[in-house]
């Protein structure tokens, strides 16, 4: 029956879902190799039907373990999002913070961080501004903006500005879950090249990906460049290129519910810094201060 599934067979199943390894994941979630196989095991018992493939090389998703996953992913992130609120005591603060982000933030960790404001602070009122780098840069001058949140990885700040670093998020291959690819030993920029490559176009991607293939010296075969997530996520799960992007933007599924797998490249591939920043010598309000420090506090216990 379903109420003898445990929160932590849960926890372990979308891990190992997640790297495809057991040996990874139970490093990751700190317990013995043995007891994460018997606890994934008696959650097949359970559920009744096969959720993982082993190979060689680690595990695979079954079509029902595809389907297993949806709901697993959301009941551990229900159980997370629980625990926070009943931990949380809110903070009495007046007053407005104005942020302006760019399309990665506003998609990616302004809901999160939205929904961690209304369990921490009473009274906070958050006015978000969703902008180009340029034009966040100029509002902040121009004392329209409090803060500004953007991918600063291959930006040029002005010494007038200040900038600090709230995630450093790696970037990793992502294909289909069948792909070749996913079960070599190693994958070089030299084997992705030989693929049809989806290029995303968004906050200042497409430098930095010109910067790193270009220091390898490889060449890759764009197939298709585009400014949508979402196109260039279905284009990969449908098996129609690969791309390499941050676990930031990482999603398990495309729309229209293909899967999509991630891994590691052999070489040193730059992370996608996500900076907090402000004008420099100015006084920031007590709200601001405590936003800030909110994203200092996530980015200390990895909450991001």
């Amino acid at each position: 029956m379903a109420t003898d599934i445990t929160l932590r067979q849960m926890e372990y199943f979308v891990s190992v879902a997640d790297t495809g390894q057991i040996s990874h994941s139970s490093s990751l979630c700190s317990v013995a190799q043995s007891s994460m196989t018997i606890a994934l095991q008696n959650l097949e018992k359970t559920v009744g039907v096969a959720l993982l493939v082993r190979h060689p090389k680690g595990v695979r998703l079954t079509g029902a373990g595809e389907r297993f996953l949806q709901y697993a992913q959301q009941v551990v992130n229900l159980v997370n999002h629980a625990v926070v609120a009943a931990q949380t005591e809110p903070v009495r603060i007046e007053g407005e913070v104005r942020v302006g982000i760019t399309d990665t933030i506003s998609a990616y960790l302004m809901p999160s961080l939205i929904s961690s404001i209304s369990e921490r602070f009473m009274n906070f009122q958050l006015k978000i501004a969703e902008l180009d780098w340029t034009t966040i840069e100029e509002q902040l001058f121009e004392e329209k903006l409090d803060i500004g949140m953007l991918p600063v990885s291959n930006v040029t700040l002005p010494n007038e500005l200040r900038c600090e670093t709230i995630i450093r998020s790696p970037r990793k291959l992502w294909t289909p879950p069948d792909h070749p690819l996913q079960e070599s030993k190693r994958v070089t920029l030299e084997d992705v090249a030989k693929e049809g490559f989806l290029l995303l176009d968004m906050d200042e991607h497409v430098p930095t990906f010109r910067k790193y293939w270009a220091k390898y010296g490889v060449c890759p075969n764009v197939k298709m460049q585009s400014k949508s997530i979402e196109a260039v996520r279905s284009l990969v799960a449908l098996g129609e290129g690969v791309t390499i992007l941050s676990d930031l933007v990482y999603r398990p599924w495309s729309l229209e519910g293909k899967r999509i797998s991630r891994r590691e490249l052999s070489v040193s591939i730059p992370t996608m810094d996500v900076g907090v920043v402000w004008r420099s010598g100015n006084t920031l309000s007590p709200p601001t201060k405590a936003f800030i420090e909110m994203l200092r506090s996530r980015k200390r216990t990895n909450a991001f």
